[in-house]
């Protein structure tokens, strides 16, 4: 009987990253968020999140969308369906850890 691959090895290196796992759940709480508001939410420069969310788009995480309110451009980012399942699975992985750090302490 072999055992099951441990929680650790599912971890998603795309979602993970502290920053890329930061942008997932506040857009995930959010819904639709405003570039600027990631960025001061996660202490980022402007080029950092831009890197960022390039990374998340390529992997179809989320969506990008630019337009205008009012005068200024504004950039508004949403987690497509797969981000939102990345992101579950991503938590249902951290969950497992934590279950199996707390039944070992004694």
């Amino acid at each position: 009987m072999t055992e099951a691959p441990h929680p650790v090895n599912g971890l998603d290196d795309v979602v993970h990253q502290r920053v890329r796992l930061g942008i997932l759940t506040i857009t995930h709480e959010a819904r639709r968020v405003e570039f600027g508001f990631l960025r001061a939410q996660l202490e980022l420069t402007a080029g950092n999140l831009s890197q960022h969310l390039g990374v998340l788009e390529s992997a179809g995480l989320i969506e990008v969308e630019k337009g205008y309110a009012g005068r200024r451009g504004r950039t508004w980012i949403t987690l497509t369906p797969a981000g939102d399942a990345a992101l579950a699975a991503e938590i249902g992985r951290l969950k497992q850890l934590i279950a199996r750090v707390e039944t070992t302490n004694g």
